[in-house]
């Protein structure tokens, strides 16, 4: 058998578990990415990691690490190094969040493409040979367009419209985020420097949320978020013809998102298939499919091997 530890880094969590053939260990939670000047902070992250390993029997046979922002806010190849020099194993894997969430979906190594939509928003299309499409995923400054963050965004500009008196802000979202985070003078500063702004952001999500049945400018905000990221998948439907397509993510829990989302789905005619397992159970399978000797391909910067 082969025992697989299996890592999952997200922007407001971090999951780690271990599998052996059918058996598998309980999942350790802790903090996610944090991101500085210099991009994601993955030596800060790696502790985890290791006093995980040091708990089991024996080395583990092969490491999956996957992580967001692996492909624009960190250096691919240095995380592999970095996760190799934190842990005893016979391979290592580094792979982007985009492709663990899509093997988890389809629950083994096959053409399809995933919509991952949390914090941030990415989506990845691949036959994991020729084609390797990524759409979005360009973070809450650029892009994420429709994610946890892009939403919390949204809301802080609709409330601060209406604190600078334009008849589209909302008055809601004013009272509710002043609360939360205080005066407004403050968010610039939260926004633009803050180490965890992206899941501060994305904590507002569900604050949007809960005010879309009543309140005009969170309701516009969450369907326009459903429709963006209808839109970002549809792309990646374009690139792998004939792909199983996924949805997955805790942001689509939101009801007003969901159903804009699924609205929009169903013009673009797209064709969702239920997800078998999360980005955790990819990064397990992953380790599985390398460990049996299946081939695998590495493709920089979405997949990297040892």
């Amino acid at each position: 058998m082969t025992v697989v530890l299996g890592v999952d880094v997200g922007g407001s969590g971090m999951r780690v578990a271990w599998a052996n053939g059918s058996a598998r260990g309980a999942t350790v939670l802790a903090d996610g990415a944090h991101i500085g000047e210099g991009g994601i902070d993955v030596p800060a992250l790696l502790p985890v990691l290791s006093s995980y390993a040091a708990q089991l029997t024996s080395p583990p046979d092969v490491v999956v690490w996957s992580m967001r922002g692996l492909t624009t806010l960190a250096e691919p190849g240095e995380v592999l190094k970095h996760v190799a020099s934190a842990v005893a194993a016979r391979r290592v894997v580094v792979t982007s969040d985009a492709v663990a969430s899509l093997v988890g979906a389809l629950g083994e190594v096959r053409p399809g493409a995933v919509l991952a939509a949390g914090t941030g928003a990415v989506m990845l299309a691949t036959d994991f040979d020729a084609v390797w499409h990524r759409g979005d995923g360009w973070g809450h400054v650029l892009g994420d367009r429709g994610s946890g963050a892009w939403i919390g965004l949204q809301g802080l500009q609709a409330a601060l419209r209406h604190r600078d008196g334009l008849d589209d802000g909302s008055a809601d979202l004013l009272k509710t985020v002043t609360d939360l985070w205080g005066d407004p003078y403050t968010w610039p500063r939260a926004v633009m420097t803050g180490r965890s702004a992206p899941a501060e952001l994305a904590a507002l999500a569900p604050v949007v949320g809960a005010l879309a049945p009543t309140d005009p400018a969170a309701a516009a905000i969450c369907r326009e978020a459903g429709h963006e990221l209808a839109r970002t998948l549809a792309a990646g439907a374009a690139a792998v013809r004939g792909a199983t397509l996924f949805a997955v993510g805790g942001l689509l829990e939101l009801p007003a998102v969901r159903a804009a989302f699924d609205d929009a789905v169903g013009l673009l005619g797209l064709d969702l298939a239920p997800a078998l397992g999360t980005a955790l159970d990819g990064a397990l399978a992953l380790g599985r499919h390398v460990g049996e000797g299946r081939a695998l391909a590495a493709h920089p910067p979405y997949l990297l091997l040892s």
